[in-house]
């Protein structure tokens, strides 16, 4: 496997993450604080249902970059650039489907945001804008996915992170100089703008011959390309469904302040959860190309990740709920009137635990495309999600015991779908084995977890000062993730290999760039 390469699109993802994350609390603080909570709901709102139309939560990249492994491979220049083609033009019928969609939903808003008169603000045009900065970035996705394919993970990363960061730089000069939500959106368009941009000058330097190549895509390419596309597709649906269902519902039931205070603990989840994914996506193409060259390395592999993937979990899920009430206060202000009762944070952790449990599954779909094969479980997930969600949220009640409802409804379709098909596909059709080893382990973590998270409900602290109570209990918390990561560490020979490899080539790395340094001072 490419480790090196491995390596650096995790670095570099790794820390520009955690820029973005920083930049995101500033952002929401000033949002709250410059607009009120009803804006911060409504914002919470768009950025849930446009967000999973946006070009990564759709996961068509997935379905190009798997399709170019194997002629990149194998220096096939002619298939590159008539799939480079084919998925210009894909991206492009893709941004008119959603563009439609938007407008679709936009009819609906007024019944969706409940409260929304709170906000002041033009409920359409703000909803338009956001809409805007979502389909701009379709005239320049086959571009970055054409970079990705090369495994060159860590450009895109740069250009859309930086991209990021100009636009929370401009958001937050519009909430300093003119306090208007429509202008806090457009800056968003700005950004991707300037990402489009940049994507352009760099794809026309490194990738000119892709482009001059006119070859176009045969009959039986644009079937195969068709069948993952659709079947992809099918996988985002449910996944919509599944997320924007939640903050909808809530929103519909409940009321957009809610949503607000709801957000910012998922805000805070969300950025946690993208910044310890890092460890898993960047790597899709360099698992993808390892498939190609050495498929019968691939098993080792996915065990340690699968391994890692509750290990990353445990520690950082259990901090979150250790400092999460104190965190949003020390955020975004508030003075506690923004913090949630603790059975909300319980269940938020206990269902993106769940989910996050999935990473090395997905890693491993996408890197070897057996999107298809279960193409059917996102929409029954969907559709169960949603029906439990309405059920579940008007049973509950009250409206913290209504978002609590809601965020059941998703753990058990995670636990009972999608911890059961997605693995049974990766097995049978990748491994060509039985999954029942994997079900044993998983469920035993997940298991594992939520004991674990009791006992640190138990064990944490008041204290009267909320700093000193965040890290009380932050410190507790990595007391006790430490227990079972050292006991894996010493009964998991295949994770203690894999893991002691990974240090040994970051050692390396570290040394190189230290002598790189020392030779650079002795030439000054």
């Amino acid at each position: 496997m490419d480790k090196k390469r491995g390596i650096k699109n995790v670095v570099v993802s790794i820390v520009f993450k955690i820029l973005i994350l920083l930049g995101t609390l500033l952002v929401r603080r000033l949002l709250i604080s410059e607009l009120g909570d009803a804006v911060n709901g409504l914002n919470s709102l768009y950025t849930t249902v446009i967000g999973s139309m946006s070009v990564t939560e759709l996961g068509v990249g997935s379905v190009i970059t798997y399709c170019m492994y194997r002629p990149i491979v194998e220096g096939d220049d002619d298939q590159v650039a008539a799939l480079y083609r084919l998925f210009s033009r894909l991206y492009l019928i893709i941004g008119a489907v959603i563009l439609v969609c938007g407008c679709i939903f936009m009819a609906f808003l007024p019944y969706l945001a409940k409260g929304y008169a709170e906000a002041d603000t033009n409920l359409y045009l703000s909803f338009a804008l956001m809409l805007a900065s979502i389909l701009v970035s379709y005239a320049f996705s086959a571009k970055s996915s054409l970079i990705n394919a090369y495994k060159n993970n860590y450009v895109t990363t740069t250009i859309t992170s930086v991209g990021m960061l100009l636009q929370q730089g401009l958001q937050v000069a519009v909430l300093f100089t003119f306090c208007s939500f429509e202008i806090f959106l457009a800056c968003a368009i700005v950004s991707t703008l300037f990402q489009w941009l940049v994507t352009e000058i760099v794809v026309h330097r490194d990738y000119s011959s892709v482009l001059r190549n006119r070859q176009r895509a045969d009959r039986a390419t644009r079937r195969e390309v068709s069948k993952n596309v659709k079947a992809i597709f099918m996988h985002k649906i449910g996944s919509v469904l599944v997320n924007t269902a939640d903050s909808v519902i809530i929103s519909a039931f409940i009321g957009i302040v809610i949503v607000g205070k709801y957000s910012n603990y998922t805000t805070i989840m969300m950025a946690m959860v993208s910044v310890i994914s890092l460890f898993f996506t960047p790597l899709t193409s360099v698992i993808g190309h390892l498939c190609v060259e050495e498929k019968d390395a691939v098993k080792p592999y996915f065990e340690f990740f699968h391994t890692f993937n509750f290990v990353l979990g445990l520690v950082f899920f259990l901090g979150y709920y250790a400092i999460i009430d104190q965190f949003v206060t020390l955020c975004f202000g508030g003075g506690g009137e923004l913090e949630m009762a603790r059975s909300v944070s319980f269940v938020i952790t206990l269902n993106y635990f769940i989910q996050f449990m999935r990473q090395a599954v997905l890693l491993f779909r996408d890197a070897t495309g057996t999107f298809y094969y279960d193409r059917w479980k996102p929409l029954a997930e969907g559709v169960i999600n949603v029906i439990l969600s309405i059920a579940f949220v008007l049973l509950f009640g009250s409206e913290e015991n209504g978002v609590v409802g809601v965020i059941v409804a998703t753990i058990l379709t995670n636990i009972f779908i999608c911890h059961i098909v997605e693995p049974h596909v990766l097995h049978k059709y990748v491994f060509e084995c039985s999954a029942k080893k994997y079900y044993v382990k998983n469920y035993a973590f997940i298991a594992l977890f939520a004991a674990m998270l009791c006992v640190l409900h138990l064990c944490r602290v008041e204290l009267a000062s909320p700093v000193a109570m965040l890290f009380a209990n932050g410190f507790i918390a990595v007391g006790l993730a430490l227990v079972p990561t050292a006991l894996i560490i010493v009964l998991d020979k295949n994770f203690r290999e894999h893991l002691g490899g990974l240090g040994k080539r970051l050692n390396a790395l570290l040394r190189r760039v230290r002598g790189s340094g020392a030779h650079d001072e002795e030439q000054r």
